[in-house]
């Protein structure tokens, strides 16, 4: 049995929002496992931030670039930090370089990393040595994300803009069609409906099975709490996943700009089809240490 600490209730209540007894005893009915302890609590009506992202604590920027035929695109983060750095023109223009440079890779952190340097001999490895003697701040390529459509077009979109083409959320959207003026308009809105939503995959069968089966023993959990018969358990089931469908696969999801069709429904309308898309937030799943100052200063006089 796992030791259920102060720290680990603390922890979860800061995850599900819900009170201390009830998070303790989540903890104890799951021996201490944090994720198994957010869904009991979700499946027993406790949680109340069941889908709370992870909390971002990365500075830094986010790239998007699409090629001159607009038959690809590139989303690249690279960190630093602080955000001091990050509004650094020197630090925006070299993710910019580094993103032009990733259209001509397979679209790998690695690749990029030993792809030619755009300023300077080397390679983009060691630009960003040089970038960091430059500014004096550590700084990591994190991220590279590419999509590609030889049948139509990559159109991109960025969120909370720090410059051209430089922000907090990177979005490319890869679309099929014939008609090219139509597209760009159409994948432009369709980027911005997921800077806003943050779908978890395309379409169903792409989402992670891990996710879906999560969901269903969640859904499954409270439905048995209702003490209903089991021919109505699984109908009730069946009908919460087609919503979470709904919620978190971008085709099925309702489009933000007009409610009324699905996003699937909003590209056919435009003689669009979706191949695939890409999100990227600043920082996402990072965890930055957050420092003390008065604890610092209180340290540092004691030394003097």
């Amino acid at each position: 049995m796992a030791q259920i600490t102060a720290a680990l209730v603390k922890e979860l209540r800061e995850k599900s929002g819900a009170g201390m007894m009830d998070a303790k005893k989540a903890l104890v009915e799951t021996d201490g496992d944090m994720e198994a302890a957010v869904d009991w609590l979700r499946a027993k009506g406790l949680s109340k931030a069941a889908k709370k992202a992870d909390r971002v604590a990365a500075d830094g920027l986010v790239a998007a670039v699409v090629s001159e035929d607009g038959k690809s695109g590139v989303l690249v983060e690279l960190n630093a930090e602080t955000d001091f750095v990050a509004r650094n023109e020197g630090f925006q223009k070299a993710l910019t370089s580094f993103a032009k440079a990733a259209l001509g890779t397979d679209g790998t952190k690695e690749a990029l990393l030993d792809a030619p340097a755009t300023e300077g001999d080397g390679k983009v490895s060691d630009q960003i040595t040089r970038l960091i003697a430059t500014i004096g701040e550590n700084m990591s390529l994190r991220r590279v994300e590419k999509l590609e459509s030889p049948e139509g077009i990559v159109t991109s979109y960025i969120h909370g803009a720090a410059a051209d083409g430089v922000g907090r959320i990177g979005v490319l959207v890869a679309l099929k069609g014939s008609d090219a003026e139509k597209m760009n308009d159409a994948g432009r809105k369709v980027a911005m409906h997921i800077a806003a939503t943050s779908p978890a995959a395309a379409r169903v069968s792409e989402l992670d099975e891990e996710l879906v089966s999560r969901e269903k023993t969640v859904l499954t959990e409270q439905a048995r709490e209702s003490g209903k018969p089991d021919n109505v358990i699984e109908k009730m089931i069946e009908g919460r996943m087609k919503k979470f469908y709904k919620e978190v696969v971008l085709l099925e999801q309702a489009f933000v700009m007009n409610p009324d069709e699905s996003v699937e429904q909003f590209l056919a309308g435009q003689g669009a089809e979706l191949v695939n898309f890409a999100r990227m937030t600043l920082g996402e799943g990072i965890e930055k240490e957050e420092s003390d100052f008065a604890a610092e200063v209180a340290a540092a006089t004691k030394g003097g």
